[in-house]
């Protein structure tokens, strides 16, 4: 036993029923003065860790002696029982609660665990709700969608017990060439912390005892490695790192109390984040105000000596990462055990640093109402898992997120009773490809062979739930009494309805519908692009779906570890659109997929375009919708599409300077514009901008911006309005145009209605060369339109007064008011 140097006598003992920390009536502060004076430090340090849940099953069977041993001094956190187990919702609730009761009845404290779960684009486990991948939820431009979507993923988890989400993905995504940039909300910061705050207020509630924590990552930089490879190292200066990629993360926490942050495996100018006190406690305590738990990426701490090599060991590891302000090793106690503690005890560790994390991670498990309410109704659990008012969510979700990039006015097709209509391409009937890499069972990949033995990096981590024996037994009662709860690769859906599936339906049934796959997604297997092209030369108008592969395991084209050096399409599917289109049938290509793509040699000769990042469940739907016309378009691209791989990265808000290159402009082989701007999106109807009205006075005061937007079509239709500010001369180079606020408009043909942006002065700050956080007085530009590169309307507007002094952590998000 370590010795706790300074610990009150009551340590040791077992805690009465009038313990104050097991009083629901006391201050929650109080509650947790009580619980750590108790502790030891070995029930402190457990505390700071986490056990897979599968490390609690022995011979398929959940052993209460395993859980008992693992957790004899308590335990912070279980990782995933969703994700790692094919249990329906019902038995992961039973499992949960079985672990829940070993914590509670089985340790001297009683400390009850948190569940954590992945949730990206959905609760990723058995029997949930596929929405749409995150940078899908991003094309909608619609905060109100995303927080509904996150209460829905909480009711879900809440139903099973799972109490907190490692979602959302804040980083800001500006080079294509990284596998992760779906499971983000692109490349703007505004855009990113808009949707990512509305995601958290939907996760989490204002009250913890009926949300779920919601997790941000990953902080800081993950996302502009070297190279675009996953883990590599990041080189950001320091004002780049906060206007950009700090930005979400600072919205999240000021607009929506982000309770949780997960650390990035990056290093940021050499500085490991999971070791950095300068990343973890200078810029995300101090500057950006966060106060609540830091987890880290699974097995991040261990990397600072087997990856970055700034530790030569694990208790190395562990000093640095808990001195630096990371107070939970996920996913399973390997630093953050015996070799903290022998830091602890040779004095590289203060006590008084491992009290400041146990009690940031008690606290919150008090606000959850785990202490209180540690138990979930196993019986009614799946009653909220893809119900009904989830599936039309999933639905309206995916149309939301479909982005219409051309239309030589194909669209939208109008089918007669004798027409014959081609759908083609291995994205057309695969509900494999509907999802993300962190959508279930996509994920369930990173499962080797013999489904037996989770890995990652190579090395085994954690077993999984597999076989058809699972039955878990607890006091003689079992858990599963029939056997079948195991989960396969591609053997456990939701029903996801394919773009083929929503045609039939559409269309009343398959005699007018021609399918040929084509090709596969990768491979260079041609055999059945003949087929194909046959199918579309006896059609009126042929669909083409092609698509890329999301997920963890070498066969996956696109996700996390999945990074690419060319962006085309992957295998011959290039080839495959070029020879159905060169039959002269009219064609509409759907390209589905997580990846950024350059789409230049897809459109040559394509009637109507779409891009459609992975959509989930309801995509064919959705797809099928918009192309009958029974769905207007409404998507807008979150992310810049280049022209060639060559541009990376390319986005919206360059610095000064930053658009063209000195001289001619261009590249000798390019154009320095991206093949589609952020923000771009057509409709089936046209909107008309009218003249931008703006008031504004000095740097302490809102400027406020009004313009009129009229439906000039014969058809329904959403606008993206978006508003767009320039600092024209600054004492730093800024960037040329940044996005301030945006508002969805519903309009009916020959419809007007205004919207009015307010923007607060702290909305234009900037990090100074001297590091000050402020706004200069100047003219100031202010564009509003449909994207980043079509602003019909502009107004150029003076800041009188002196350079105001503000704070990241207290920037004011633009107000969006529609005006009838």
């Amino acid at each position: 036993m370590v010795s706790d140097p300074g610990v009150g006598p009551a340590q040791g003992e077992v805690p009465g029923p009038g313990a104050a920390y097991r009083d629901p009536a006391k201050p929650v502060a109080e509650r947790v003065d009580d619980l750590i004076a108790r502790m030891t430090i070995e029930e402190k340090v457990a505390q700071l860790g986490c056990v897979w849940v599968t490390a609690m099953v022995k011979a398929d069977r959940f052993d209460p002696g395993a859980a008992a041993s693992l957790m004899a001094h308590g335990m912070g956190q279980i990782t995933r029982i969703g994700a790692s187990t094919g249990l329906t919702p019902e038995q992961s609730a039973t499992l949960m609660n079985l672990v829940q009761k070993v914590a509670i009845e089985q340790t001297r404290l009683g400390i009850p665990v948190i569940v954590h779960e992945e949730s990206v684009g959905g609760y990723c486990a058995r029997g949930s709700t596929v929405f749409p991948q995150a940078l899908g939820l991003a094309a909608t431009f619609d905060p109100g969608l995303v927080a509904d979507v996150a209460a829905a993923i909480r009711s879900e988890m809440l139903a099973v017990g799972a109490r907190q989400a490692l979602a959302p993905v804040l980083d800001v995504a500006r080079d294509a060439r990284w596998g992760r940039v779906e499971e983000t909300y692109g490349e703007d910061p505004v855009l990113a912390g808009t949707l990512g705050a509305a995601y958290v207020r939907g996760l989490q509630t204002e009250d913890y005892r009926d949300g779920v924590v919601a997790t941000g990552k990953h902080f800081l930089g993950h996302s502009m490695s070297d190279g675009g490879r996953n883990h590599g190292p990041v080189h950001l200066g320091p004002r780049e790192l906060r206007e950009v990629y700090a930005e979400p993360f600072a919205a999240a926490i000021r607009d929506a109390g982000l309770a949780s942050v997960m650390n990035s495996y990056s290093s940021v100018d050499g500085l490991p984040c999971a070791g950095s006190p300068a990343i973890l406690t200078d810029l995300l305590r101090t500057e950006l105000g966060f106060t609540g738990t830091v987890v880290a990426d699974y097995r991040a701490v261990a990397q600072l000596f087997r990856y970055h090599r700034t530790a030569a060991n694990k208790s190395e590891a562990a000093a640095q990462a808990l001195t630096a302000g990371l107070d939970v090793e996920l996913p399973a106690s390997d630093c953050y055990a015996q070799p903290l503690l022998d830091a602890i005890s040779a004095g590289r560790v203060p006590v008084a640093t491992v009290d400041q994390a146990v009690r940031r991670v008690v606290e919150q498990k008090f606000r959850l109402g785990l202490f209180d309410r540690p138990y979930v109704d196993e019986t009614s659990a799946g009653e909220v898992f893809d119900c009904p008012a989830h599936r039309r969510l999933a639905r309206r979700a995916a149309e939301e997120s479909v982005v219409l990039l051309h239309n030589d006015g194909l669209l939208p097709l109008a089918i007669g009773p004798d027409d014959v209509v081609a759908i083609v391409g291995p994205g057309a009937d695969n509900r494999r490809l509907l999802q993300g890499d962190y959508h279930y069972p996509a994920h369930q990949e990173i499962i080797d062979a013999n489904f037996s033995r989770v890995t990652v990096d190579d090395e085994v981590v954690g077993g999984s739930l597999t076989g058809t024996g699972f039955a878990e037994e607890a006091e003689g009662a079992s858990l599963l009494p029939e056997a079948g709860g195991a989960f396969e690769p591609g053997q456990v859906y939701t029903d996801h309805v394919t773009p083929l599936d929503a045609l039939k339906r559409a269309l009343g049934g398959p005699g007018h519908i021609l399918y040929e796959q084509g090709c596969g997604v990768s491979g260079d297997d041609r055999s059945g692009i003949a087929a194909a092209v046959d199918a579309a030369r006896k059609a009126r108008v042929a669909i083409v779906v092609v698509a890329g592969r999301s997920g963890l395991r070498g066969s996956s084209t696109v996700g996390e570890g999945r990074d690419a050096t060319d962006l085309s399409l992957t295998g011959v599917q290039t080839e495959l659109v070029s020879e159905v289109v060169a039959t002269g049938t009219p064609a509409v290509v759907v390209v589905l997929s997580g990846r950024v793509h350059t789409l230049a040699p897809v459109m040559a000769g394509a009637s109507a375009l779409l891009q459609v990042f992975p959509p989930g469940e309801e995509g064919g739907t959705a797809i099928v919708d918009i192309l009958l016309g029974h769905a207007e378009p409404s998507g807008r691209l979150p992310v810049s599409l280049p022209r060639a791989v060559g541009q990376v990265p390319v986005h919206a808000s360059p610095r000064a300077g930053g658009t063209k290159a000195m001289y001619r402009g261009g590249y000798t082989d390019s154009p320095s514009t991206p093949l589609f701007p952020f923000g771009f999106g057509l409709s089936y109807t046209r909107f008309t901008y009218g003249e931008l009205s703006v008031k504004a006075t000095n740097t302490n005061e809102p400027v406020v911006a009004t313009v009129a937007v009229t439906n000039v079509g014969t058809r329904p239709g959403t606008e993206v309005v978006q508003l767009y500010v320039s600092d024209r001369f600054a004492s730093v180079a800024r960037p040329g145009r940044q996005l301030a606020g945006f508002a969805r408009v519903q309009l009916g043909p020959g419809q007007s209605r205004s919207v009015r942006f307010t923007v607060h002065p702290s909305r234009l700050a900037f990090f100074d060369a001297s590091m000050n956080f402020v706004t200069e007085p100047g003219a100031f530009g202010l564009a509003v339109g449909s994207s980043s590169a079509d602003l019909p309307s502009q107004a150029l507007v003076e800041l009188s007064g002196d350079v105001a002094q503000f704070r990241q952590r207290d920037i004011v998000a633009t107000r969006a008011e529609i005006i009838p």
